[in-house]
């Protein structure tokens, strides 16, 4: 290699090592590097350890993302499940614990991914293995769907949480006194925090390590990562605007677009197999009245306008918080023959 290349190689290791951080630099992760049966040197004995619980039809984003975290900030991290034996995820990769309830080591975080719980949560060895290594560990984190595990242990009694967006309303049932807060990507207890759906715990796990180690050490891991991470970030998917909107159960329904944001949605769609204008508007204002979901009052319809061409109501509303809202749903023949366009629009008076 010539002088010229060597001195280019050197820098731009030298530059990318810049972006790792420190404590990846300073260890070796490898297996050959690393005692046999956890007896630990001096520094792993002062390296924060994770513990990560895994059951059948767990998320793997749940486990995967929050995984990256810790182990960019130098944790160490480990699985744990009932059995060594395969574990399948959702959608279908295979996971082997490291440990099982019989075995596993302490550690300072304990964390409960989501998925498919209904199994997992009907499972009394899985519980009392979570509500004994909670009360051992310094941090218990949940993801998604993990925290009805964690209101199963009771450990969610009298405390603020959150989940996924489908299970909000359900996670308010799963204990005693549970305030479900809809509008964060994670709840911070003290000891026990829980995240929103999915990605959320990538951001949850962020939290944690600048709670352990300092806002410094979190943010050198998302650029190690390259992760945009926003501490202050208001994407909630729960607390989006289409939580209003009532499922349209109709036949040969197909949804063209669906966007927004916390104040205003907007909701297309495609019918086909109806009779008319009237009929599709008509179907629409009982499900607007009845199944408005999160509301507060009543669904007072405004305006309505019924033609063979273009169908239209108003309406207004009041949420689950005192706001006031506003909608308009319209519907126009497609130029497809036998087909028709609705539209759903609401938006914050």
């Amino acid at each position: 290699m010539s002088k010229t290349k060597l001195i280019f190689t050197v820098g731009v290791v030298a530059g990318l090592l810049m972006f790792v951080p420190a404590s990846l630099r300073a260890r070796n992760h490898s297996s050959k590097s690393r005692p046999s049966a956890w007896a630990q040197t001096a520094d792993e004995k002062t390296t924060p350890t994770v513990a990560i619980l895994l059951f059948d039809r767990v998320q793997i984003i749940d486990v995967s993302g929050p995984w990256e975290v810790f182990g960019g900030a130098g944790y160490r991290v480990f699985t744990v499940a009932e059995r060594t034996d395969r574990v399948i995820t959702v959608y279908g990769q295979h996971l082997v614990a490291d440990y099982t309830f019989n075995n596993s080591p302490k550690a300072d975080v304990l964390l409960v991914p989501g998925g498919v719980t209904a199994d997992a949560v009907a499972n009394p060895r899985l519980i009392k293995w979570v509500k004994d290594n909670a009360m051992s560990s310094n941090h218990v984190m949940s993801v998604c769907t993990g925290a009805f595990i964690l209101a199963k242990a009771g450990l969610l009694d009298g405390l603020s949480a959150t989940t996924v967006r489908g299970g909000l309303d359900l996670l308010q049932m799963a204990g005693n006194n549970i305030k479900v807060v809809y509008d964060k990507r994670y709840v911070d207890n003290g000891k026990i925090i829980t995240t929103a759906g999915l990605s959320s715990g990538i951001d949850g796990a962020f939290y944690l390590v600048s709670k352990m180690m300092g806002k410094v050490a979190a943010q050198r891991v998302a650029l190690f990562i390259e992760y945009n991470w926003d501490p202050d970030g208001k994407f909630v998917r729960a607390a989006l605007a289409d939580r209003y909107i009532p499922n349209f159960q109709v036949q040969d329904k197909d949804i063209i677009s669906t966007e927004g944001d916390t104040d205003r949605w907007e909701m297309r769609a495609l019918i086909a197999k109806s009779a008319s204008t009237a009929e599709i508007i008509d179907l629409a204002q009982k499900r607007i009245v009845a199944e408005t979901p999160h509301k507060s009052s009543a669904v007072i319809i405004t305006k309505r306008a019924i033609n063979p061409n273009h169908s239209e109501i108003e309406y207004k509303f009041s949420d689950d918080q005192g706001r006031a809202w506003r909608g308009v749903v319209t519907v126009d023949p497609s130029a497809e023959t036998g087909k028709f366009n609705l539209i759903v629009k609401i938006l914050r008076s």
